[in-house]
């Protein structure tokens, strides 16, 4: 019995560790914030708890699932994105306790902390669909918002023969809100290219009473979806899939007793999502589970030492990469004056971005504030479809991503929070290259490859 009890205590540290920063988190947010509290404090003085070994682009899904990029394409080891010096501590939190400023692990670890940055996302719930993720078993459905089922849209996608193509949209909040769409928009377009669009219905239901929330880009969707003879759905909720009939059930949310069932030859789940467990079972989460922070500062409304970034935040702007890139700088402020006891003089006015793809070669960049009003960086009217800012989308974000945002490189991704609405040019044919575009293009590509030398 005793060495069966030294074995066990062997294994066991209890030496409580202890770190000046500690990120919660290893996804978008928390790699950046790591990278610029390393340069603040230095690395011996940071560490984050990210229990996955990858870490993955997750907005280029979009193309994934439309066969445009390959899914090894999005993703890279955590340990290339970690900062150098930076503790990664490869464990789940599983207890946030902010009145005794520690955090237990699910493999029995506490850790002590002056300062916390939460940075853990939110959870899919595939699960609240009856009929899921058992599902995915099934060829004819697939969702871009997980690894695991992005290259089953890619399948179903590429096996329509004809019927229906069916996409929804949740009745909760949501991570890039434009993707049910894109992909819509991206299929409606191969099965075009594919000679197949007349023997198919596109179909998108969602639980939103607009297309998209801002009126500059809605009016253009509308249009799109209009000529392009997709029919769209407002105010309906996926509830159920029945994968050996092809089913879809959708509830009229409006009147929950009335449903309406959808046969599919493809159907695309945006699921259901949620808080972080374990922020919504800790006293950081407001009401509905969320990280309760200041809009403008991101500091949390009743605990000063711990601020939040990114999806797990109940900040009401759409959670994105590029809201990501915003809230860094802004929070990257916000702690710098906390640790000189100065008040945070930098607001977060809620910018996001969503560049909403229409087809393999045209996007139209929808950049706004918490107001939902337009906060464009460039000097085109980016609520028309544009081929530069497709290949904004395809090739130049990923690399600002990987080698900007996630090393604390100034680039566009992370200063366009800085950089005012500029006035609109017309543009005479939205689809096809302007020399203002073509001009923009070439700046941003020579930026990229100055700053990935």
């Amino acid at each position: 019995m005793l060495p069966y009890i030294i074995y066990n205590l062997q294994g066991r540290s209890f030496t409580k560790q202890h770190y000046k920063m500690l990120v919660l988190g290893g996804g978008s947010g928390g790699i950046a914030m790591s990278a610029r509290m390393k340069r603040m404090l230095g690395a011996e003085n940071v560490a984050v708890v990210e229990p996955s070994e990858m870490h993955y682009y997750q907005p280029i899904w979009t193309l994934v699932g439309a066969g445009a990029k390959s899914v090894a394409s999005s993703g890279r080891s955590t340990a290339s994105v970690m900062p150098s010096g930076v503790k990664w501590v490869k464990s789940k939190v599983q207890q946030i306790n902010p009145k005794t400023n520690t955090v237990l692990l699910d493999d029995g670890t506490e850790i002590a902390y002056e300062y916390l940055i939460v940075a853990l996302g939110l959870q899919l719930h595939y699960e609240r669909i009856k009929g899921l993720p058992e599902g995915f078993e099934h060829p004819k459905i697939g969702s871009n918002y997980s690894v695991q089922t992005v290259e089953k849209t890619k399948k179903a996608l590429q096996d329509f023969k004809e019927g229906n193509a069916v996409f929804s949209f949740p009745n909760t909040p949501v991570k890039c809100p434009g993707a049910p769409q894109k992909i819509m928009y991206l299929s409606d377009a191969f099965l075009r290219k594919t000679g197949k669009r007349e023997s198919a219905k596109v179909m998108y239901y969602t639980s939103l009473p607009v297309l998209f929330g801002v009126k500059k880009y809605a009016d253009s969707l509308w249009e799109i979806v209009k000529r392009r003879d997709i029919q769209v759905t407002l105010r309906h909720n996926l509830i159920e899939v029945r994968p050996d009939k092809q089913q879809a059930v959708f509830e009229n949310l409006d009147n929950p007793s009335e449903t309406k069932v959808i046969e599919y030859e493809m159907l695309h789940v945006a699921p259901p999502m949620g808080p972080n467990l374990a922020v919504k079972a800790s006293l950081l989460a407001d009401e509905a589970g969320w990280l309760d922070v200041n809009k403008e500062t991101l500091q949390h409304k009743k605990f000063p030492n711990v601020f939040g970034i990114g999806d797990c935040t109940n900040l009401p702007t759409p959670k994105t990469a590029a809201a990501v890139a915003a809230q860094s700088a802004v929070l990257n402020r916000t702690i710098s004056k906390i640790l000189t006891n100065e008040i945070p003089d930098k607001k977060y006015d809620g910018y996001t971005s969503c560049p909403l793809v229409t087809s393999y070669n045209t996007v139209i960049m929808a950049e706004f504030d918490y107001n939902l009003q337009p906060l464009e960086t460039f000097p085109i009217n980016q609520a028309k479809e544009s081929r530069v800012m497709y290949h904004m989308k395809a090739d130049v974000m990923p690399h600002l991503y990987w080698h900007g945002l996630l090393r604390y490189v100034q680039t566009w991704l992370v200063l366009c929070y800085e950089i005012p609405p500029v006035a609109e040019v017309k543009v005479t044919k939205s689809t096809h290259i302007t020399v203002t575009e073509l001009f923009l293009l070439v700046l941003v590509l020579q930026y990229v490859l100055r700053e990935v030398k």
